[in-house]
């Protein structure tokens, strides 16, 4: 019974929303926001179009840094706003490295 049920949940968790954006804020705990941009046609003039969308997602360890590269999943919702959790770290922020490295510096 319970290998049906993992057999289930597999392609469910296949199945959530991902996006890839630029972490621009980390100032609350264990949640960042994300800026993620989508290119769209405006529908009457057919231009390219940017448009930005912050989401709030939940970053348990707290390890992505400003200006980081990241995967959110969306997951059930963890709070009025949080509805995305970090996935993973795809590149990390040159600022973050200096902010690093000055970091062990002081230590």
């Amino acid at each position: 019974m319970t290998a049906t049920k993992e057999a289930t949940q597999a392609p469910n968790a296949a199945r959530r929303n991902e996006k890839v954006g630029q972490v621009i804020s980390t100032k609350m705990q264990k949640t960042i926001v994300v800026a993620v941009e989508m290119r769209k046609a405006h529908p009457k003039y057919k231009r390219i179009v940017r448009q930005t969308k912050k989401f709030y997602a939940h970053d348990e360890q707290s390890s992505a840094r400003l200006g980081d590269v990241v995967r959110i999943r969306e997951t059930r919702p963890l709070s009025k706003l949080k509805r995305w959790s970090l996935e993973e770290i795809v590149r990390r922020s040159s600022l973050a490295q200096i902010e690093d490295t000055a970091h062990e510096a002081v230590s």
